[in-house]
């Protein structure tokens, strides 16, 4: 953490208020050991809301794939194995250049996932084989007749 962090966790009306008592921002950032910019900063904030309140953060946040939702998720229910570059080749065509990992992350914000497929199954094979220790406990777990084994997949 920085000087300027630590004094603004601390508080930063002390540094105000030497600047306000009439000493410059230069003076000030050299008595509180504090680089110049920090001080500037904090002024001009300070003389243009009164206030040493921090700024608020989040907060919403516009995509360019917001007006297209309609269009996004009409295209995904038709064809359900759509890839994020084709839709990102149907956007372009209609005029939005938006490459397919922003539509990605737009649909993950939405609240949609898309890493199962339909059984409930990976969609990807699994990059190293199973051990024999988990072969072993697969085929001595009974299941009901017609269930399916519990899956965890991560």
């Amino acid at each position: 953490m920085s000087d300027d962090q630590v004094l603004l966790a601390g508080s930063a009306a002390p540094v105000a208020r030497f600047v306000e008592a009439g000493h410059s921002c230069h003076a000030a950032a050299r008595h509180f050991d504090v680089s110049v910019a920090f001080v500037v900063r904090l002024m001009a904030a300070y003389r243009a809301t009164g206030s040493l309140a921090p700024k608020p953060e989040g907060g919403w946040r516009y995509s360019k794939l917001d007006p297209h939702r309609d269009f996004l998720l009409r295209r995904v229910t038709e064809k359900d194995d759509i890839t994020m570059p084709q839709l990102a080749a149907e956007l372009a065509a209609l005029g939005t250049t938006v490459t397919p990992a922003s539509i990605s992350h737009w649909f993950i914000r939405q609240g949609y996932s898309f890493k199962k497929n339909a059984a409930g199954q990976r969609t990807r094979t699994l990059r190293r084989a199973p051990s024999p220790r988990a072969l072993a406990h697969e085929a001595s777990a009974p299941h009901a007749s017609g269930a399916a084994p519990a899956r965890v997949s991560g």
